[in-house]
């Protein structure tokens, strides 16, 4: 974990467009093998008796995949830029994203079924619960990836996707709230220096509610429309939420409130990990106009761990995303950006032990700066102390 916090990746190659291959062209399935797994560890369990079967998608996420991406590797290949615009012409990559979206309702109600009626007790219960809420999290993914396009019929594809895990206003906070924002103070989607995960959450998901809400009621303002019309595309996702988890209630009854309770916030908790983890303490410094700079690479850490990159639709080249937010998944580029320590599913175990996940990083940001604490996202409520820890002035 002690390599170093900036990677110098090689594009690969000026060969011509048409002979490029993508040599991850058909590993790009395996999102959809997470989509569905809680589904597959059920079928495992019945068809077995054994019990650990129920808590295969969070084994896969927390245990197995950290290993995969230790035995695979870094892949830092990028496609010459010639190759792009067939790269992302390619229907191939979008069939593959737009399938995930039928798995997520079928893993959720397959689920729901499953914890209702087939008497697992509480830890089995536990496990597809916490599965589901896993896979809520890749379906975020999923709608980050296709609420970033431009043609009508991928947002309303990623509204109808987002309504599984109850977050339908994430695509209007995230692109016209964070991609503004990012790696600034009064961004609640950029994590601070000295900032623990835990104080990230409470500040970040209300304060995402909030700036999606009155960004769409502005909005709605400026074509004469009140924000409770149906015009309202917060609403149009809650709506269909409502559907899908009120329908599960009255087929299977109150058992269901712990699983959809639980799913839902450990859900939205999986996308503030995620951007805890993708800005942590980086800072867009201001110009003489007093304005914050473009964001640029520097402005979001990047993990090129293979393994976790394919199942996360390359979320991990977060620079190039922030560079070019409608760049399909397929054709993002590792960049000379600070580098996570390793790929997400580990960062998110580091990021929930708040001690280690200081020992870590913390002196990772302070190599951005080249060890200038004052160039920092601090949180406020620590400003003074941290500063006085690495020797700087209080009000810098």
């Amino acid at each position: 974990m002690e390599e170093s916090a900036v990677s110098h990746s090689e594009t690969a190659g000026e060969a011509p467009a048409n002979a490029y291959h993508d040599q991850k062209r058909h590993w790009w399935w395996l999102p959809l093998f997470v989509a569905i797994s809680p589904v597959l560890g059920i079928w495992l369990q019945a068809m077995t008796g054994q019990g650990v079967w129920l808590w295969f998608t969070p084994i896969l996420w927390y245990v197995a995949l950290p290993v995969a991406d230790w035995i695979v590797g870094r892949d830092e290949r990028n496609p010459p830029d010639a190759a792009v615009p067939t790269l992302e012409d390619d229907n191939y990559y979008r069939f593959l994203v737009y399938s995930t979206i039928p798995l997520f309702f079928i893993t959720w109600i397959v689920a729901a079924w499953a914890v209702a009626t087939q008497g697992y007790g509480w830890v089995g219960y536990l496990g597809v619960t916490i599965g589901v809420a896993l896979t809520n999290g890749l379906a975020l993914v999923v709608g980050h990836e296709i609420g970033h396009k431009k043609e009508r019929y991928q947002k309303r594809l990623a509204q109808i996707v987002l309504a599984v895990p109850a977050y339908g206003h994430f695509s209007a906070e995230h692109n016209r709230g964070h991609h503004k924002d990012v790696a600034t103070p009064g961004d609640p989607a950029s994590a601070r220096f000295g900032e623990s995960l835990y104080a990230f959450v409470l500040r970040e998901i209300p304060g995402a509610l909030g700036r999606a809400w009155a960004d769409e009621k502005t909005r709605l303002a400026r074509q004469n429309k009140s924000v409770w019309s149906t015009s309202n595309e917060l609403l149009q996702s809650f709506a269909i939420t409502a559907v899908l988890y009120g329908t599960a209630l009255l087929l299977w009854g109150w058992v269901l409130i712990p699983f959809i309770i639980i799913s839902t916030f450990w859900g939205w908790q999986f996308l503030s990990t995620s951007n805890y983890i993708e800005h942590y303490g980086l800072l867009r410094q201001k110009t003489e106009t007093g304005r914050y700079e473009r964001c640029k690479a520097e402005h979001s850490w990047n993990a090129d761990h293979l393994v976790s990159n394919l199942m996360l639709f390359h979320l991990q080249r977060h620079s190039d995303h922030h560079a070019r937010p409608t760049r399909c998944y397929q054709a993002l580029r590792s960049d000379k950006a600070p580098e996570l320590p390793s790929g997400y599913p580990l960062c998110f175990t580091l990021a929930y032990i708040p001690p280690l996940w200081r020992a870590i990083m913390d002196k990772r940001v302070l190599e951005v700066y080249d060890g200038d604490i004052t160039r920092v996202n601090i949180q406020p409520s620590k400003r003074q102390a941290i500063l006085a820890r690495h020797g700087a002035a209080y009000g810098a």
